[in-house]
């Protein structure tokens, strides 16, 4: 990973903000600082569902998938966050209260719609839970009214999604960041998270050429979900086999933390027991050119952790 004049590719010259939410510190340099992953429950399908409109689901499973993430996270020292979705208003209460209830990580509240993600946003205040919070997403076009609603709430942080349908390229996805950004200047949202928007396969190249943009021009974090793409790879399971999806999952979000990825949404918690050796590993395979310019890593570094 040397360029062309001998330089680590990752010398940022743009000062790399390091953002804490709810004690996990995210941003920084690639290979100082480990990555930060982020696996999602109460997703659309997921078994444990049982009534994904009124937010019935099997209790005992969802926290032993929440415990095995939390483990996998102290064994490599990588940080980790809960990506909560629902697809109705009450589902997202019932689960923002378990979540709360059954972990100390941040969280991150989704769902299909604004008025969705809204009263997520209201048990949060109701709650006192808005320093552990992170609004996911807001997209180019999305109205002050909803910027505003989550600043009432007291969350700082929110994912925003470089989503631009006329330009695909990295460019395209750096102005739809910025515009974002100068949309809610000043409205409260202290802690943005830049994603750089996986569709498919074929986007992943420009969303990872894209997070090195990000972090070069912006120096804010910056991260993707890679496993967009494999759920949208309808010819994976008929034409490479059930037992491919595993080494898939690992490399697609490798890959990812390999590009600079300060934080990953990689996918079903199901899969924390591939994701986090793979992305370790990136991370100590980085750790050793930081510290020969003379970087001091943490001693939760994966480094330290996985050997």
């Amino acid at each position: 990973m040397i360029g062309e004049e001998g330089e680590w590719m990752f010398s940022l010259h743009t000062e790399q903000k390091v953002f804490d939410i709810g004690g996990v510190k995210v941003g920084g340099i690639p290979g100082k600082d480990p990555t930060v992953l982020i696996g999602t429950i109460f997703y659309r399908k997921q078994k444990l569902v049982q009534d994904e409109r009124r937010g019935i689901f099997d209790r005992d499973q969802a926290e032993k998938l929440i415990r095995r993430q939390e483990e996998l996270s102290d064994i490599t020292g990588n940080p980790c966050m809960l990506d909560v979705e629902g697809s109705t208003a009450q589902a997202l209460e019932k689960y923002i209260n378990f979540a709360a209830e059954n972990t100390d990580v941040p969280l991150m509240i989704g769902g299909p719609t604004p008025e969705v993600r809204e009263a997520g946003l209201n048990l949060v205040e109701e709650g006192g839970l808005a320093d552990r919070v992170v609004y996911n997403s807001l997209m180019p076009g999305c109205g002050v009214d909803e910027i505003e609603k989550i600043s009432e709430a007291g969350v700082t942080s929110a994912v925003m999604l470089a989503y631009n349908v006329t330009d695909l390229t990295s460019s395209g996805r750096i102005n739809a960041l910025t515009g974002l950004l100068e949309a809610s200047q000043g409205l409260g949202i202290e802690k943005p998270l830049l994603d750089t928007f996986v569709m498919d396969v074929p986007s992943l190249g420009i969303a990872f050429q894209a997070l090195t943009k990000v972090k070069t021009d912006l120096g804010l974090p910056a991260g993707c979900g890679p496993h967009n793409a494999i759920g949208l790879w309808k010819g994976l399971r008929k034409k490479m086999g059930l037992r491919s999806i595993r080494s898939i999952v690992a490399s697609v979000n490798a890959f990812a933390a390999s590009a600079g990825a300060d934080w990953i949404l990689y996918g079903p918690l199901e899969a924390a027991g591939v994701v986090f050796p793979s992305v370790a590993m990136v991370d100590v395979a980085y750790a050793f050119p930081r510290i020969s310019e003379g970087a001091r890593l943490s001693g939760n570094h994966p480094l330290f952790k996985i050997a």
